[in-house]
């Protein structure tokens, strides 16, 4: 298990590098490996109808700062960084325009539940919406949610085990 995940972050260095000097298709398959937990940490913060294009733009501003980056094996935080940062930024806009957007009612039935949960998680501590966004959402499973941000596989766990409980109280409450 030790030697595929040092493998997997050697390989990740490798694409990391490769990207730096130019290579899209290596930044591409960076994409692959990262979208879906650049979307959970974007999802535990905006709305859900906002995640997908915050995602790109996520990727975006990574391939243009790139370069800026100090080593390849910092890659993985500061992708995590960009996103936390974007959505942070889409508030920040969102307030300075201070446009009243009319709220889009959800739909009905299986979808609506989903909405309900998925606020309810976003109501959590930050710690426990990001881990429980990415393997509620999007399927990750603990080991790739520790690789993928860099959090300890314990810490994961931990994470998973108290936002779960604290998730089923709120729902419990409504």
């Amino acid at each position: 298990m030790m030697q595929a995940m040092a493998m997997a972050i050697s390989e990740d260095d490798g694409l990391v590098l490769a990207a730096v000097a130019g290579d899209r298709a290596a930044f591409g398959e960076l994409y692959v490996r990262y979208g879906r937990t650049i979307h959970g940490i974007l999802l535990a913060r905006v709305p859900p109808k906002d995640a997908e294009d915050l995602v790109q733009d996520v990727f975006l501003a990574a391939m243009r700062q790139l370069r800026g980056l100090r080593t390849a094996t910092a890659f993985r935080g500061w992708l995590c960084a960009i996103a936390r940062n974007r959505a942070m930024d889409y508030y920040r806009r969102a307030r300075e325009s201070a446009e009243e957007v009319p709220e889009v009612a959800a739909p009905r039935g299986a979808t609506q539940d989903a909405f309900l949960v998925l606020d309810a998680i976003r109501g959590l501590p930050e710690a426990y919406r990001e881990t429980l966004i990415l393997r509620l959402v999007e399927g990750m499973t603990g080991p790739e949610i520790a690789d993928r941000t860099g959090l300890t596989a314990d810490s994961v766990r931990v994470n998973l085990c108290r936002g779960m409980k604290m998730l089923r109280e709120v729902l419990e409450a409504k």
